[in-house]
């Protein structure tokens, strides 16, 4: 049985309003939640970005529901001996139902501290290595690591949770899911690609999680979510390695211009009707996913959740 989450969106909402949504979802019925961490929105319609650890520590307790980070990179704006700390403190607070979704990042959030940003091949060697060094702080011991990447001196995490927190690996091509299933406690992705799960778990991933994360406009009718769908996530219709390279959201504004209304409409549910909602669900669920997480785009958050809860996530 696939399990339906609820995505908080940190680049659309401030911190009360994703406590408020995670209080909803989970009296609608979903079961677990995903959550972004961003510096930055993709664009300044967006508006938001709070941190994301911060917002957590709220949700864990107002909320039972297990959170995932979708996801922390943790390269260059924030070292993996921070994450791994943070990490930790996030599972404890939420009592061990925690996971760290880790992955390799975007320009638009990580160039601020002003370093250079790595080619993808540099950045899956970084977060390999990332990962050994938050795995191995984990466990409680005193650490040093001096790799090709990272330094660690005599560092030691404190506040644990009892089991170690599982890390699951973000991934948009071969070379990233080869690596999450190598090193990975699951697998989370944006798209029901049916070949990138299967090639996760003929790669080593078994029978471990994998994840996937969707994007709706519940709305009054079509257009009205179509053009609000459009105002606020055009951005996600943008091509190839593009969005992990601009730097800021008026670069993505200005790359976003090339997206339609039409695009728009046939990559997102828009709408008060329910099957359409459904039929995108049910690609993840078709491509063999154990998770799908659920972002509602907009501020029309009670026909959302209405709807879900009644038409929706009792056909899933």
């Amino acid at each position: 049985m696939v399990s339906i989450g609820y995505f908080l969106s940190c680049e659309e909402f401030g911190p009360r309003e994703l406590v408020e949504q995670a209080q909803r979802a989970e009296a609608a019925g979903f079961e677990r939640l995903w959550i972004s961490d961003h510096f930055h929105p993709w664009l300044d319609e967006q508006g938001q970005s709070p941190f994301v650890w911060s917002v957590i520590g709220a949700l864990s307790q107002v909320t039972s529901l297990p959170i995932t980070t979708a996801v922390t990179c943790p390269l260059v704006r924030l070292h993996p001996a921070v994450v791994a700390q943070a990490a930790a403190t996030a599972a404890v607070q939420c009592r061990g139902g925690f996971t760290l979704g880790v992955g390799t990042g975007e320009a638009l959030n990580e160039h601020v501290t002003g370093e250079p940003w790595p080619t993808p091949p540099v950045r899956l060697e970084m977060l390999e290595e990332a990962i050994e060094v938050i795995r191995e702080l984990h466990t409680g011991k005193l650490t040093s690591h001096r790799g090709k990447h990272y330094t660690v001196e005599n560092a030691r995490i404190y506040t644990r949770p009892e089991q170690p927190v599982p890390i699951y690996v973000s991934a948009f091509g071969p070379a990233a899911t080869k690596l999450a299933a190598r090193v990975g406690d699951g697998f989370c992705t944006v798209a029901p690609d049916a070949d990138a799960v299967a090639l996760y778990r003929r790669e080593g991933g078994g029978d471990r999680p994998v994840q996937g994360g969707m994007k709706v406009c519940w709305a009054p009718s079509e257009e009205d979510g179509v053009r609000t769908a459009h105002r606020l996530w055009r951005n996600e219709l943008l091509p190839g390695k593009l969005p992990s390279t601009l730097p800021n959201p008026d670069d993505f504004t200005d790359a976003a211009e090339l997206v339609t209304e039409d695009m728009v409409r046939g990559q997102f549910a828009c709408g008060p009707d329910p099957q359409a909602h459904l039929e995108k669900v049910r690609a993840f669920v078709d491509a063999g996913f154990d998770e799908v997480y659920v972002q509602q785009i907009g501020p029309e958050q009670d026909g959302f959740f209405e709807t879900w809860k009644t038409d929706v996530l009792p056909h899933v």
